[in-house]
This record gives structure tokens, C-alpha cells and sequence, in this order.
């Protein structure tokens, strides 16, 4: 363990609590994707799950990319993996006759409301170390660190938009 965090010192950035928030996220995102996994699902397959159900009616591809957070190439990947499984199904837009619409099936429905009470179950046992007001805390600090961060940005010119590629290295497990 001291020679990972040796390591992680070194090759990091130039501050440790951004390495340790990096390291946390990182854990998180593995704990959870191996809760998942015991069921065949993970983090990226439940994240496009979620918005598909949450959106209110079927969405374009490059939409889903974008709430998604994902490059399109990767939002493809993980789409046709959960359409090969028969959890998600392309439609033909209405008025448009290049595109496709995504919509969850029924199976896909009940497949997310599964995986929502895996990732659920997986976070609690993440964070049921931290009191209420420990949370709440925690809560307040990183929103602070969000706002500085969005703050410097809107200051000088920079994007809020990452180009979608937040997860990419992530989220190619379809």
C-alpha cells in the first residue's frame, strides 16, 4: 500500500487531495463496477440505462452521448450491447429518415430498476462510514471545489465541455 501511494504521489499531479479525489473517484467506479458485474451490468451500461429511463421518450444517439457523457463511438458500443442483450431498441425517427431513435424494452426497464438497486446497495456499503453530517460536509466541499473550478473557467474564456470524452477509457465495456 505505501509503495501505491508512492507511486501515485509521483506520477500524480501537483496536489495531493486531487490525487486523493482521483484515487477515491477511481475506487468508487471499481467497487461498484464489480457489484455490478456479479449481475452482468456495469457503471457505463447502468449510466446509459438511467438516461434512457429517465429522459422522458426516446432519444437520438449523439443525445444520450451527450447526457451520457461519452464520446459517440463509445455510446454506440455500450448501445449495441445493451440492444444485442434486448434492453434497449432503435426506432426510426418520425420526421427524420436517417435517424434512429433509443428506447428502453420492457426487459430493458426492468434490467436498469435491478441495477439501480445494485449500484444503490454498492454505495451505501461505499459510504456508510460517513454520518449525515459528514456527508453533508463532504457535500459542501466538493460543491465548493465545482464552483471555483466553473468560476476560473467562465473567467477566462474556458469550456465547461470536456469534448465528451470524460469516461472514454472507462466506458468501452459494452
Amino acid at each position: 500500500m505505501a509503495a501505491e501511494a508512492k507511486a501515485r504521489h509521483r506520477f500524480g499531479s501537483s496536489d495531493v487531495l486531487i490525487d486523493e479525489l482521483f484515487a477515491t473517484t477511481q475506487q468508487l467506479r471499481t467497487f461498484v463496477d464489480g457489484r455490478l458485474r456479479e449481475h452482468g451490468a456495469s457503471v457505463a451500461r447502468l449510466r446509459t440505462l438511467r438516461v434512457l429511463a429517465l429522459a422522458g421518450g426516446p432519444l437520438r444517439m449523439r443525445d444520450l452521448a451527450e447526457y451520457v457523457g461519452n464520446a459517440p463511438r463509445t455510446t454506440t458500443t455500450i448501445v449495441d450491447s445493451l440492444e444485442r442483450d434486448g434492453l434497449v431498441e432503435r426506432v426510426r425517427h418520425p420526421s427524420d429518415r436517417r435517424a434512429f431513435l433509443l428506447t428502453l424494452t420492457p426487459e430493458g426497464v426492468r434490467r436498469h430498476r435491478e441495477a439501480e438497486e445494485l449500484d444503490r446497495a454498492a454505495l451505501a456499503a461505499a459510504t456508510g462510514a460517513l454520518g449525515a453530517a459528514e456527508r453533508e460536509q463532504l457535500r459542501t466541499l466538493l460543491g465548493r471545489i465545482r464552483t471555483a473550478v466553473a468560476d476560473s473557467r467562465s473567467g477566462d474564456g474556458g469550456s465547461d465541455d470536456d469534448g465528451g470524452n470524460s469516461d472514454d477509457a472507462h466506458d468501452t465495456d459494452g
